[in-house]
């Protein structure tokens, strides 16, 4: 398990390299939710998402000889763009894997800052690709199963923690579970009578599925939310979540896009459904414990460009 030690640490050793996003009140997702309502704003991160934090201390934690080998990446948009971008801010090769699925402009970012990008059929070639590349000697920045990519995620509760007034509920999406468990790890640390839930979207329930087996276990990939969909959670983020997290939440795609919808409209936030998703589960939680609720978001990302936006509302029918 991580603890706040190696949180701590993995802040004072990315701090100047990543920005410390803005904690904020949110007057129109309080009046929406009838809760205060504060949002971490990580979509204000380096790269667009929160994914820059682990992707840096990952990056500053390898040996001279790992460096001169260079790094492999696999995911489905988000963590591929911050390995890109970091790795090229601190001078060490890059190769990122994604699925064809992963967004096109999460492609083209990697390119442009100079990684060598693996296209995949699916995410399972995608990791098998990573495998073989491994193999080959490059060292992998895994999304979520990384003790050092989990502490670096974690970072995001301790400025939260510092940061926010008091709250009651903190929400937080999940894909492999790198950033659910870094977060809780430090909140228990730092707010122990905190509330953390999880949110995933429906065909991308790797953890819930977990949960309810005991275990991390292979799912079927369908949501139209790339950035969420891992193929299976890690043990060490499952361990995470199974003993610090209240429960985890599953939302259909449809109401996480309209979820985005109402942010920008309400919250004047432009995220991706990765965190569109967060609001339709907080309206949940406000549902099961009250008005008494002071609800926290940890808006994850806004690597969605207009297109896409439109192109997802088109498609559930929504304005």
């Amino acid at each position: 398990m991580i603890g706040i030690t190696e949180i701590e640490a993995a802040a004072e050793r990315i701090a100047g390299h990543v920005v410390r996003t803005p904690t904020v009140p949110s007057p129109g997702l309080s009046a929406l939710l009838e809760v205060p309502v504060t949002a971490k704003l990580e979509l204000l991160q380096r790269t667009g998402s929160f994914k820059a934090r682990g992707a840096t201390a990952k990056l500053l934690s390898l040996t001279d000889a790992e460096r001169a080998a260079g790094v492999v990446a696999v995911s489905g948009g988000n963590h591929g763009i911050a390995v890109a971008v970091m790795a090229a801010a601190l001078d060490v090769k890059a190769t990122v894997v994604m699925p064809r699925s992963a967004p096109p402009r999460s492609v083209e970012t990697a390119e442009e800052a100079g990684a060598s990008v693996r296209l995949t059929d699916d995410m399972d070639g995608a990791f098998a690709l990573v495998t073989r590349l491994q193999d080959e000697g490059l060292t992998l920045v895994h999304p979520f199963a990384d003790p050092e990519v989990i502490a670096g995620q974690g970072t995001v509760g301790l400025e939260f923690a510092e940061d926010a007034g008091e709250l009651t509920d903190v929400l937080v999406s999940i894909g492999g579970g790198g950033l659910i468990a870094g977060v809780a790890a430090a909140l228990r640390a730092r707010r122990p009578d905190l509330r953390i839930w999880g949110v995933e979207t429906e065909g991308a329930e790797a953890m819930s599925r977990a949960l309810a087996a005991g275990g991390p276990v292979p799912v079927a990939l369908s949501s139209i939310v790339t950035t969420l969909s891992a193929p299976a959670v890690s043990q060490l983020t499952y361990d995470h979540v199974a003993a610090q997290v209240e429960e985890v939440l599953v939302v259909p795609d449809r109401e996480a896009v309209e979820g985005s919808l109402v942010l920008a409209e309400h919250a004047k936030l432009w995220t991706e459904p990765a965190a569109g998703c967060l609001l339709p589960a907080a309206r949940r939680v406000v549902e099961r414990v009250g008005g008494g609720a002071r609800i926290g978001l940890v808006v994850c990302g806004g690597n969605a460009t207009a297109a896409d936006m439109t192109a997802w509302a088109a498609r559930f029918g929504l304005r």
